[in-house]
């Protein structure tokens, strides 16, 4: 058909497209989850130490770094479907190696693997998304894949209760699988790459018979420009690095912490192995209350922001909320409990010191990230975007990095667990001066947005961009 006549693709083969990559990128963020659960059992099956659980997400956030310098030139190179597909099955291969053989070194080269492919993947879904949504619809389009992906994150921490056989074969009472739960993870890597194909194959057919948007540009890391933007920029980047080195580093170790904490209520080290299988299912519970309240309130808090700006003011009081949270879990007594019911997962009684925190953290995990992101734009010119973001999220990955074996040597160095849940406390103390320094710099950014430096983000809404 010739290029001029062809129509754009229809409503309901562009949605299916979304469905497809979405799905693809699930099984991305299930793998990179699945380990969450298994601090306990690495270390009591396999010998791992703290720090050597923390280096398998470090290794990952290492590739991912070098996937930030070359993945964008990789998808510009061979286009998003080959893009997408090669780096589904390197999250696959990666996922393989982790659940081959229960040794650090093999474990760990996995991780790595999957960094490799995990990070460009999101690359290359975002590209391959710009082709087929225009205008509002991008905006919609985008916060679907982001709620499928978040909804595989929430699958892999609770998956102690709904795959409870795959966790414990022999029964509550019987040692604990390390293999089973990471076969899942195979199996998600596997369900990416036939979705990736999937998505290649519904390109080449609409490429043949409708009219493609081009793909948006990846962001590529521009190395002479990365030292001339202005202070707020910096001022955002700093609490980037914060903020998420205290999210996503705790939620590495979180659910053995959490195991543990409850565990010290019921009995400690004296407690019942069916007491010790509700308390991981409970632990996983709290941990998925970030991805799931940042899957439901993100898109209602960039809603809000838009209308009323305030976007300084609201990164300051995200970091007020996150601040506390850390020693609210390390010292309150988790004796007080009440019952959740948790749709088709069941219903667990979790503490309710451990819920009110995880809370809070989950509302700051929605409404951070809903506002820091778009903040960008507003101050960095539009030709230096790309590198701005990039830059962005190679600080972030390097804080992952260090936070993760930061965290891994200080439960290492306390003899964290369950004979001393105290412990614990030196890593959270870690976390809250992070949240110090993130609450000083939006501080910092309110003072210049609301000075002669400004560059509106307090004042435009979009109301006033209207006008």
């Amino acid at each position: 058909m010739p290029e001029a006549a062809r129509p754009r693709p229809s409503v309901l083969y562009r949605w299916t497209v979304l469905i497809f990559i979405s799905l693809a990128m699930g099984g991305n963020y299930y793998i990179y989850d699945s380990i969450n659960p298994l601090e306990r059992i690495f270390i009591d099956r396999l010998g791992f130490s703290a720090t050597q659980f923390g280096w398998l997400n470090a290794s990952y956030s290492v590739a991912a770094v070098a996937t930030l310098l070359i993945g964008g030139i990789v998808i510009d190179r061979i286009g998003t479907k080959k893009a997408l597909t090669v780096f589904a099955l390197l999250c696959f291969l990666g996922a393989i190696l982790t659940a081959f053989k229960g040794q650090p070194v093999t474990m760990i080269a996995g991780r790595t693997v999957l960094g490799l492919g995990a990070e460009s993947m999101i690359v290359a879904v975002t590209t391959a998304l710009a082709k087929w949504f225009k205008g509002k619809e991008l905006s919609f389009a985008f916060g679907i894949n982001l709620t499928i992906a978040r909804l595989a994150s929430v699958a892999a921490d609770n998956s102690p209760t709904w795959a409870n056989r795959v966790f414990y074969p022999q029964g509550p009472g019987g040692a604990p699988s390390w293999q089973g739960p990471l076969l899942l993870a195979v199996g998600a890597g596997a369900l990416s790459v036939v979705m990736a194909l999937t998505y290649w194959a519904l390109e080449v057919r609409a490429e043949s018979r409708y009219e493609l948007g081009k793909a948006g540009e990846s962001d590529k890391l521009d190395f002479k420009q990365m030292f001339r933007f202005n202070t707020s920029y910096w001022y955002v980047v700093i609490l980037c690095f914060t903020f998420y080195s205290a999210i996503f580093p705790f939620r590495t170790f979180a659910i053995d912490f959490l195991t543990n904490k409850i565990l010290a209520g019921l009995g400690g080290v004296s407690a019942s192995e069916v007491a010790r299988v509700s308390a991981l299912g409970a632990a996983g519970s709290l941990n998925s209350l970030l991805p799931f309240s940042a899957m439901i309130a993100t898109p209602l808090f960039g809603l809000l922001v838009d209308r009323v700006g305030k976007r300084a003011l609201f990164m300051m009081l995200g970091s007020v909320l996150l601040m506390p949270v850390y020693l609210m879990l390390a010292y309150l007594p988790f004796n007080r409990i009440v019952v959740v019911h948790l749709w088709h997962y069941g219903t667990w009684s979790v503490p309710v010191a451990g819920l009110v925190a995880t809370s809070m953290m989950g509302i700051s995990f929605s409404l951070i990230p809903a506002v820091m992101w778009p903040s960008v734009a507003y101050i960095v010119e539009q030709s230096r975007l790309g590198t701005a973001y990039a830059l962005m999220t190679l600080i972030q990955q390097i804080g992952f990095f260090i936070m993760n074996l930061l965290i891994g040597k200080a439960n290492d160095y306390s003899a964290a667990g369950l004979q001393n849940v105290g412990g614990y406390a030196l890593g959270m103390w870690i976390f809250s001066v992070l949240g110090f320094v993130g609450l000083t710099f939006s501080i910092l950014l309110r003072v210049r947005e609301t000075g002669p430096h400004r560059h509106g983000l307090e004042t435009i809404t979009t109301v006033s961009a209207a006008t």
